[in-house]
């Protein structure tokens, strides 16, 4: 099988509200707009995608009628500080203030109109304890 596009899809039933915090705070624009689904891709990278479903929704299987929860979505960027101001001053939840973990990241948690988490992300070295885990073309 070869993947051609990759992409998380929110269920919600705050399709309208969700696609506006990510194109507000997260640089993401509409290419698709539906009351039941908006199709989002990064301003700043075209291979960066994210959809909002209504849940709801009839091609979604009924047994799986049920917003999100249990979810975060994992932003890998250059500058997480920059970023972390910005998420600051727009008033934006944070879980997690900006700080480095042992095991090779730069990073905070803040989350969406769902709950959904958002991690900010940069890779740093990690401490000699955890350099091991890594794969040797992956630190």
């Amino acid at each position: 099988m070869k993947v051609t596009s990759y992409y998380p899809v929110i269920m919600t039933d705050k399709v309208t509200e969700t696609a506006a915090f990510y194109i507000a705070h997260f640089r993401f624009v509409s290419l698709f707009e539906a009351d039941w689904y908006v199709h989002l891709q990064s301003s700043e990278d075209p291979a960066v995608n994210l959809a909002v479903l209504d849940f709801r929704h009839e091609t979604v299987p009924e047994a799986a009628r049920k917003p999100v929860q249990g979810l975060i979505l994992n932003f890998e960027v250059e500058d997480p500080d920059a970023v972390y101001e910005e998420a600051c001053a727009a008033g934006l939840p944070i879980l997690t203030p900006l700080r480095d973990e042992a095991f090779g990241q730069r990073h905070f948690i803040t989350q969406d109109p769902n709950g959904v988490l958002i991690d900010i992300i940069r890779p740093i070295p990690p401490t000699q304890e955890f350099a091991a885990n890594y794969a040797p073309d992956a630190a």
